[in-house]
């Protein structure tokens, strides 16, 4: 009887919860942005809300993701700069997810390629929400995670990141790269880093290499982190060597179209950097070719006629350990914390 009892009360123990951890659903929106952080308090972070138009496609994806996620709500919607393939379709997705707060980098400050007109629709629909406006060094207040903002408005942060600031023997080799004119907007963008205990990950949307350049130069203002979201969607004016040198991603994770971003010149940029093992991909790029794309398993979205729509899904511990899984087919690569032994590289670069 005792040792019915004893077996009785053992069943009643609630089995352990599960690690919390640090979860980013990269959604594919063909060339755009969106990127959707769960905290480990459960609080979510939507970053850029894909294009707007072809009948609600990406805000579906958007929608699918936090179902995925479990989640019925955006507590903060970051739109990082007006872009088109950024600032999606705002009204529709408030519709469908409530939003609980907008942050972006404030005023319009650019002009030309219809970004007046984008503005006045977005603006309209963010001014009836609440509102943050930030700049370099602020904090996005979301539980569980440190979120500091590094850029914003064509600023950087004006000193290292706390464990940053060491010198970068890149900056002699590496010069800034040219800036490119034509989209001064890509320059607004709000780039953020991401720390949770001892993992870490940067990205700075847009941000063009000739700006992104004062993260890493003449000291490094960022330090290391393990998980880097390609500049640019992977397109060429997003490199800036010295950066790369800088924060020694372990893995790039690149939000490109099959025919927008992966161009064939980030490809020796990214593998070249110290510390990197892998480099995931939403989309196979036609322009790489074989040679400037990862292996299959790599990419969620390999067929670029028969786009399914699949996300990479990022899920971090506190440790430093993260997992990286491809939605097509399952498939998923352990990284162990950055002190410890790397993990194998599955293909070779």
């Amino acid at each position: 009887m005792r040792i019915l009892v004893s077996l009785f009360l053992i069943a009643l123990i609630p089995p352990p919860a599960p690690a919390a951890s640090l979860d980013v659903y990269v959604i594919d929106v063909e060339g755009g942005n969106a990127k959707l952080v769960v905290s480990p308090s459960g609080e979510s972070m939507l970053l850029d809300a894909g294009w707007p138009g072809f009948d609600g496609r990406d805000t579906d994806r958007i929608v699918e993701a936090a179902k995925a996620a479990g989640l019925k709500r955006i507590d903060y919607l970051v739109v990082t700069h007006l872009d088109v393939d950024h600032v999606g379709d705002l009204a529709l997705l408030s519709s469908r997810l409530p939003v609980g707060r907008i942050v972006d980098n404030g005023p319009l400050q650019t002009t030309g390629k219809g970004v007046e007109k984008r503005y006045a629709v977005y603006s309209a629909i963010r001014d009836k929400l609440p509102h943050t406006t930030v700049r370099p060094g602020d904090r996005i207040p979301i539980k569980g995670v440190d979120v500091q903002v590094v850029s914003a408005g064509m600023k950087l942060i004006g000193k290292p990141v706390k464990g940053a600031g060491q010198a970068n023997p890149a900056c002699g080799t590496a010069p800034r790269p040219d800036e490119i004119a034509s989209d001064r907007e890509d320059n607004m963008s709000v780039g953020l880093l991401f720390t949770w205990g001892r993992f870490r990950m940067l990205d700075l949307s847009d941000l063009e290499g000739h700006y992104s350049y004062g993260l890493g130069c003449p000291g490094n203002l960022a330090d290391k982190v393990d998980v880097y979201f390609v500049s640019v969607h992977g397109q060429a004016k997003g490199s800036s060597p010295a950066l790369e040198n800088a924060i020694q991603a372990r893995v790039a994770i690149m939000n490109n179209g099959a025919r927008k971003g992966g161009d064939p010149q980030t490809w020796p940029v990214l593998r070249g950097a110290p510390g990197l093992e892998d480099i995931w991909q939403l989309h196979f790029s036609v322009a790489g070719g074989k040679e400037n794309n990862p292996p299959d398993n790599f990419i969620a979205n390999p067929e670029p006629a028969n786009c399914q729509g699949k996300w990479i899904k990022l899920s971090a511990g506190r440790d430093g350990a993260f997992t990286v899984t491809n939605s097509r087919n399952g498939f998923s690569k352990t990284y162990r914390p950055r002190t410890g032994p790397a993990a194998p590289r599955l293909w070779k670069n």
